[in-house]
């Protein structure tokens, strides 16, 4: 992220909050952070405004296509231009398959695919009126998930989100490759968080992976970061798939 000024999406919590620190350590000159949560927000905001970085909030609701675009307005206003989005919000739902009700398909479908979508559409408009010398106008990472590619009765509706973020990634770089910006997506498998620790899913996670343990944080956040980096100067309408092999197993 060197000389790069990112947003992300949902940067208040988990991998959107790692990210936010991993941006400032790789030489990101902006760093905007979006999310339900001002608190969690302001407080991922720390290592930027320590190491001197120009930094910026906002609270939006990306459920909807006024709020997401308007969040996404006020933080391009504050930092003044952006070459990264990483959409990084999502609801991850488990509630066995035949219980799942239309209340649980709208919740899920608000966030992971329209909320992404509102923020495709805002980032690409800054991208397309911003003035850049560069090669690439902007670049797009969606996160998605390796449940897209895989059986999953104990949370299909998340599963199936995550799928249609795949399918709009490759729209969206169709639509805007003329433009010479670039939208990947990135898919982890069940990474061992502390959050996975409390849970009890970590013998899970090993069980699933044929490298026998769940993928850290920072290895699935790596590939984020070169999607969205400056040395990705070609790659568009990819899928990054971070399993540990569990795609295959």
């Amino acid at each position: 992220m060197d000389g790069l000024s990112v947003v992300i999406i949902g940067g208040g919590a988990g991998l959107g909050l790692l990210l936010a620190e991993m941006a400032v350590e790789a030489g990101a000159t902006g760093l905007g952070i979006i999310d339900v949560n001002a608190e969690a927000a302001e407080a991922a905001l720390a290592p930027a405004r320590k190491a001197g970085v120009k930094a910026a909030f906002a609270v939006g609701d990306i459920r909807t296509a006024d709020s997401a675009h308007a969040a996404f307005n006020d933080i391009a206003g504050q930092l003044g231009r952006v070459d990264t989005v990483i959409n990084s919000a999502a609801i991850y739902p488990r509630k066995p398959m035949l219980e799942i009700t239309d209340a649980d398909w709208d919740a899920s479908n608000a966030v992971n695919i329209k909320g992404t979508f509102h923020i495709c559409v805002a980032a690409i408009k800054q991208f397309r009126a911003q003035e850049s010398d560069a090669i690439v106008k902007g670049r797009i990472v969606n996160i998605t998930s390796v449940d897209a590619f895989k059986a999953h009765p104990q949370n299909a509706h998340y599963a199936a989100t995550k799928a249609a973020v795949v399918s709009l990634t490759k729209s969206f770089a169709h639509e805007v490759a003329p433009d010479n910006i670039l939208v990947n997506s990135v898919a982890p498998a069940g990474m061992a968080t502390e959050k996975a620790r409390e849970a009890g899913f970590l013998g899970e996670l090993a069980a699933a992976s044929p490298l026998g343990r769940g993928g850290k944080p920072r290895e699935m956040a790596e590939w984020v970061m070169m999607a969205g980096g400056p040395k990705n100067t070609y790659m568009t309408g990819e899928n990054i798939i971070v399993s540990g092999g569990y795609i295959y197993a």
